[in-house]
């Protein structure tokens, strides 16, 4: 009975979804089957916007992998429950959920072309061009994303990184190990499936997020979630719902296998953690 509410919060916001998204992906607009939406996926549009969500979603995982866990580790080395550790993981557990349309508007109100720093470094001579950067995929998204990335890491990965245990690096030391060893033969090892984990949980987060992306980008759908949000809400193409829900279904698809993966990766690692 315990897990009563779990299953029933599953069903609700997780599998009914999943359904009406994997039944709606096969059916036309005459509520027959048909694979005609599975077939317009391989579209130009859908190809070039799933394209652009995995490289922004590959780079700004990576980036905030390698930042977020360098991060980590600086973390370790200050005193346990002191001010500055206590401070910095709880910063980044505000700013690991500060997304959407309120991260939206901090860096338009910042760097957008009547941002505050925009105006502050023209009134000094250095202009930052016409600040339209802030609203492509490849640049004002990389960047805004990435802001969020590196907290998320550090939540995420700080736990491995607390558990390599000090008389393992003192073993090494006694051996005649330098820091080089200990890093390539114990330290590495043992966090690289934490560390390959925690960046496919960075990408599929990355990958699944829309209101960012949104709240930036008003004019066409360069990645896969604004497509998608198109077919629902355009006013000029109609009768595409069921195509969303096809690209959903891939999306649903590509995320699944990435937390396989994880789920893997971490089972993995605790079990060095726990020896």
């Amino acid at each position: 009975m315990g897990v009563l509410p779990f299953f029933a919060y599953t069903t609700i916001f997780l599998l009914i979804p999943t359904l009406v998204v994997a039944i709606g992906a096969f059916l036309g607009a005459d509520n027959t089957f048909t694979t005609s939406n599975v077939r317009a996926l391989s579209q130009p549009a859908i190809v070039s916007s799933l394209e652009h969500s995995v490289i922004l979603s590959a780079v700004t995982s990576v980036v905030g992998a390698v930042v977020g866990g360098l991060l980590a580790y600086a973390v370790t080395t200050a005193r346990e429950g002191g001010t500055l550790r206590r401070l910095v993981t709880s910063l980044c557990g505000v700013l690991a959920q500060f997304g959407g349309v309120t991260l939206a508007f901090a860096f338009i109100a910042t760097v957008g072309l009547q941002g505050f720093l925009t105006l502050r470094l023209q009134s000094i001579g250095i202009d930052l061009g016409n600040s339209t950067w802030l609203f492509e995929w490849n640049k004002g998204l990389m960047l805004v994303y990435t802001y969020f990335q590196i907290p998320l890491m550090l939540i995420v990965f700080l736990p491995a990184v607390e558990g390599l245990r000090p008389q393992w690096r003192e073993a090494a030391e006694t051996l005649g190990g330098s820091a080089w060893d200990y890093w390539r033969r114990v330290g590495g090892p043992i966090l690289a499936p934490s560390f390959i984990g925690a960046t496919l949980l960075l990408f599929t987060n990355a990958f699944s997020a829309y209101a960012t992306a949104a709240a930036l980008v008003s004019q066409g759908s360069p990645i896969l979630p604004l497509n998608i949000a198109g077919t629902f809400s355009s006013e000029v193409i109609l009768g595409q719902e069921n195509i969303g829900k096809a690209m959903a279904l891939a999306m649903v698809a590509v995320v699944a296998v990435v937390m396989t993966l994880y789920a893997l990766l971490e089972r993995r690692t605790s079990k060095w953690l726990g020896r």
